[in-house]
């Protein structure tokens, strides 16, 4: 009889732990990262959101085109037409790829590596930004960001 209740009893755990990390309960599987696509000319980069309340917000605002301009010669800005829950926080450096925010409602897309005092919150990171500073260039670009 103990025998039949242990077997039962682990069956029960082992169907609570699958339904704990199927991708209904969780959204997505274990180990798996949220990504959202970006356009440049013709050229697609595969970025990976950050796990927090703004980044939530902006791929939950997406798809999106955007005139960005340039400034500094390092970075990419566009302003929101709505503000995002930021939580900035000095990041020091920056990498080129790196997406954030600036205030609520500037969205920045980095395409040099440099140090920095300003404070961002960060949205979302491409994976392999290789020829994102040439795909930038000069001036105004338009740049897609879809889910």
């Amino acid at each position: 009889m103990l025998r039949v209740y242990l077997k039962v009893l682990l069956a029960g755990m082992l169907f609570a732990a699958g339904n704990l990390l199927s991708p209904a309960a969780s959204g997505t599987l274990a180990g798996e990262t949220d990504t959202m696509q970006i356009k440049i000319q013709n050229h697609t980069f595969t970025a990976v959101l950050e796990d927090n309340p703004a980044a939530q917000a902006f791929a939950n605002s997406l798809p999106l085109t955007a005139k960005m301009e340039d400034l500094n010669a390092n970075e990419k800005y566009y302003y929101l037409s709505q503000p995002l829950p930021a939580q900035p926080q000095a990041v020091h450096r920056i990498q080129a790829g790196d997406i954030m925010l600036f205030g609520s409602d500037c969205l920045v897309l980095f395409y040099k590596d440099f140090s920095t005092p300003y404070r961002y919150t960060r949205l979302a990171r491409i994976q392999n930004p290789g020829n994102l500073a040439a795909l930038a260039g000069e001036g105004t670009v338009k740049v897609e960001f879809k889910k």
